[in-house]
């Protein structure tokens, strides 16, 4: 006699969240103030406003920008606000910080952007492996998330989880 083979992971309650559906996939472009700066160290305003002036703008045209400054150098406030009005009408989104800083501010959007209500009372599991890195930040965010709504979170798989908190 031959027993039914029953996958009680699939026929389980739990909900099944990867984090890598999150992560942004946006390219980002990045504006370095280095190029503009004379010597490469010092912000002269009126040569920094020229060598703005020469540039072609529209190559971010609905691009993510990131607006950095990979100089160790005095830059004051007003520099980053004239990069960002000759951005504005064009950039779809932009970011101040380098590229990895604009993927950590787009993905905690994105996080922010998950409706809630889709766990409530549920059982929820993160999931913990993939093919995606996931930076610490994103498993707390989820968790403050969630842990209002959901029965419970759990991190890793569903055939082998952690426990991360449970409703009483």
């Amino acid at each position: 006699m031959s027993e039914e083979i029953i996958n009680k992971v699939a026929a389980s309650p739990l909900v099944q969240l990867d984090l890598e559906e999150y992560f942004p996939r946006k390219e980002i472009a990045v504006f370095d103030l280095k190029p503009h700066l004379f010597m490469e160290l010092i912000l002269k305003e009126k040569d920094f406003r020229a060598s703005l002036q020469e540039l072609d703008w529209s190559v971010y045209q609905g691009a993510t920008v990131a607006v950095t400054c990979s100089a160790d150098a005095v830059i004051p406030m007003w520099a980053y606000m004239l990069v960002g009005s000759y951005l504005q009408p064009l950039a779809g989104e932009i970011i101040y910080g380098d590229r990895k800083e604009a993927e950590k501010q787009l993905f905690l959007k994105n996080i922010d952007g998950i409706d809630a209500g889709l766990f409530e009372d549920k059982r929820v599991v993160v999931k913990g492996c993939g093919d995606q890195e996931i930076e610490p930040f994103a498993y707390l965010e989820i968790t403050k998330k969630l842990r209002p709504v959901a029965k419970s979170i759990m991190y890793g798989e569903p055939c082998s989880t952690v426990p991360i908190y449970k409703k009483k």
